[in-house]
């Protein structure tokens, strides 16, 4: 199944997780389409990537900037998985073309040399 056409669109989506107790942990989120998968970038040591090693269920919804949900919006459940460097970085680049934010904050770090916290993929199928 591919990721469903509302949600492609949508600049912004509430990624939800969940904990080992069941509880749910919603977290906005830039994404993009590939293929028929849905991709993220993360820190690789955020809970929401501990959480999706334990239990690959999830739950997106189109969101705004602040993770606010309208009633009735878009949703889809899915299984998460954590890529390898070479998917994340293909993630990354992917991500880059979609937003210019990513990409001013990518070239203003290279230029300042600011350190980053590791970053790691993450894959959505529907």
């Amino acid at each position: 199944m591919s990721v469903p056409p509302e949600i492609s669109r949508s600049k912004y989506v509430s990624l939800t997780t969940f904990r080992k107790d069941g509880t749910p942990v919603a977290t906005p989120v830039w994404q993009v389409t590939d293929g028929d998968e849905m991709v993220i970038v993360t820190e690789a040591a955020s809970w929401k990537v501990k959480r999706i090693r334990n239990n690959g269920s999830v739950r997106v919804t189109v969101c705004d900037v602040r993770g606010r949900t309208k009633p009735g919006a878009p949703t889809a459940g899915g299984t998460a998985r954590v890529l390898d460097d070479e998917g994340t970085r293909a993630a990354r680049e992917l991500l880059a073309r979609k937003y210019l934010t990513s990409r001013l904050g990518n070239a203003a770090a290279r230029l300042l040399r600011i350190r980053r916290p590791a970053m790691v993929g993450i894959a959505v199928t529907f």
